[in-house]
């Protein structure tokens, strides 16, 4: 079967289909000098626009892992998700307090969809 690779940097491809499924990689908030909500709700943007790039959409998500800096935020941040995802469609998902690549960055998501 093909791979398929887009958006791709001499490090990383942010979206790789293989099989109709869909990987995305780490997705990080649009503006890091927001609170954590701000930075759960356009992470969830950019996974939006990923997904649909990539021919999906939300409710097709099969998995997330959200690394977040402090689990502090994990409420505040749920509160953001809670809100966002599809009743009937929640995907697997694993959360995990982890250091990010920048002090800044208070949440990160890596999402495994399949095709619309």
């Amino acid at each position: 079967m093909e791979i398929i690779r887009k958006n791709t940097t001499p490090r990383m491809s942010r979206i790789v289909e293989h099989n109709n499924t869909i990987y995305l990689c780490g997705q990080v908030a649009k503006d890091s000098t927001k609170d954590i909500k701000e930075q759960t709700a356009t992470t969830l943007e950019k996974v939006e626009e990923l997904l649909a790039e990539a021919g999906s959409d939300k409710e097709h998500i099969l998995s997330t892992t959200i690394y977040i800096r402090d689990m502090k935020d994990f409420a505040a941040m749920n509160e953001v998700w809670d809100a966002w995802v599809a009743n009937g469609h929640q995907p697997a998902r694993a959360c995990v307090e982890a250091r990010m690549a920048r002090a800044d960055l208070l949440v990160e998501m890596s999402v495994i969809a399949v095709k619309k």
